[in-house]
């Protein structure tokens, strides 16, 4: 029953803004009070439509449900466009977060996204189908979504830079 409640929620999401949701992480927060323990929760969420666009948001509260969508909301607020080069990157980046960095590589056709567990959905929900990544330093979950949005940011294309040099692409 409270499988389908949630499925039902995640549906009402989709039709609403578009997009698709990934519960990265709940983190379980508490403190010791008169009566006992006194528990809040914090959600980091990935949002994304799946066709380049994909966002990253954190959201606290006193039950986890609360939270979920407190985070929905903020990674729709913070949603990136990402270029595209088929169904992988253009070319090969580096992005950093704290004492997280992560080396996002393109890849040819049919290698899928080589990511970790946690970082794996930013890169499925922004649409792209097929990348090699690693990550170096921290793997703390909060800066290594954060390290991939930095390289995702960064990311251009061909058109894009020769636009800004002036000078045509071949």
């Amino acid at each position: 029953m409270a499988m389908q409640k949630r499925e039902n929620k995640r549906d009402e999401f989709r039709n609403a803004t578009g997009l698709d949701d990934n519960v990265v992480q709940i983190y379980r927060c508490s403190k010791v009070i008169k009566g006992g323990r006194k528990f809040s929760f914090a959600a980091l969420v990935v949002v994304g439509d799946g066709k380049g666009r994909v966002g990253i948001g954190y959201g606290k509260a006193n039950e986890v449900p609360n939270a979920v969508e407190k985070a929905k909301t903020d990674a729709s607020k913070n949603l990136i466009t990402v270029p595209m080069k088929g169904t992988t990157i253009p070319h090969k980046i580096i992005g950093r977060c704290g004492a997280s960095s992560i080396v996002l590589v393109p890849a040819s056709e049919g290698t899928g996204v080589i990511a970790g567990k946690k970082v794996r959905p930013l890169f499925e929900l922004a649409g792209v189908r097929n990348l090699l990544s690693k990550a170096y330093g921290s793997t703390s979950p909060k800066n290594l979504l954060k390290a991939g949005m930095d390289a995702l940011r960064k990311l251009r294309t061909a058109e894009t830079v020769s636009a800004l040099r002036g000078v045509k692409v071949k």
